[in-house]
């Protein structure tokens, strides 16, 4: 089998100039870089220039450990360019919170056994071991911390300990009923990844499904997101929608939202993982 090839990965943003690509793609050309995959966009209403370029490394002159202080001296400073760059051959290491419903976490499960995500998935975390079967069955460690109003703060300073030992990037909350609290968030800015129905702030409460069955709404949706210290309302990676119609019970609501649910998390999960997402104050840049 052919040795897949080792990429680099840009993403970028700053204050839009005259010049900035053709400075950047002359600068890896000239390194002998391949380009392989370039998109932009420019926001007119923030004057901000954005992009993602990923290049084969195979013959770059620059070595590999040098490339982010290149970036920095020559796009950093020169642009005002706030900038990441990721190689291919590095996979995010993930840890999925979970709490007692399991559709989510199955689907997550059943695509990256399945070679579809390149991930690596250290732990499960969850607040109840209801699901510790399923960490089980896919040989991934499931830990528990049971979580009460009196407490929250000293378990989830363990959960922050463990994910420090255990190296992870980002955060997939699959379904975890509980609030992330302002010092995880800020450990992990745009690194956790949240689901929920589409009905907020229309529907809330506990049964958003039965809240729309008796409005008869006649569509149902899902929305992932970063999580952000404002509830539900960080920037929204991937959305979706399905028909409903009055044949439609509360069971067949739950039924198709939670389809929808979970097939929406996992393209949100994957374009993360694939570095396609540039968040940008409270909103996204979700490259092709």
């Amino acid at each position: 089998m052919e040795k897949q090839k080792q990429t680099a990965i840009l993403l970028a943003h700053c204050p839009d100039k005259q010049g900035i690509l053709a400075a950047m793609t002359n600068f890896i050309n000239v390194n002998k870089g391949n380009i392989v995959y370039l998109d932009q966009h420019v926001d007119y209403e923030q004057n901000t220039f954005f992009t993602r370029i990923e290049w084969d490394l195979t013959d770059f002159i620059i070595p590999k450990e040098k490339i982010i202080d290149y970036f920095h001296t020559l796009f950093g400073m020169t642009y005002e360019m706030d900038f990441n760059i990721y190689f291919s051959d590095v996979k995010p290491r993930m840890a999925i919170f979970v709490s007692k419903m399991s559709h989510c976490l199955f689907d997550i499960l059943s695509r990256y056994t399945a070679g579809e995500l390149n991930v690596e998935i250290p732990m499960i975390v969850s607040n109840h071991p209801d699901l510790k079967w399923v960490g089980d069955r896919f040989g991934i460690p499931f830990h528990v911390f049971p979580i009460t109003k009196e407490n929250k703060a000293e378990q989830e300073a363990a959960e922050m300990e463990l994910l420090k030992g255990e190296n992870v990037d980002f955060i997939v909350l699959a379904r975890y009923m509980q609030i992330i609290s302002e010092d995880m968030i800020r450990e992990y800015p745009n690194k956790i990844i949240n689901i929920h129905h589409s009905f907020l702030p229309a529907f809330v409460g506990a049964k958003p499904y039965h809240a729309a069955y008796e409005r008869g709404v006649k569509i149902i949706g899902a929305t992932s997101h970063y999580v952000t210290t404002e509830l539900d309302a960080g920037p929204i990676i991937e959305q979706d929608v399905v028909r409903v119609t009055h044949k439609d019970t509360v069971k067949s609501f739950i039924h198709k939202g939670r389809d929808l649910e979970q097939i929406v998390l996992s393209r949100a999960v994957e374009k993360h993982i694939d570095r396609k997402v540039l968040a940008y104050k409270n909103k996204t840049v979700v490259f092709a």
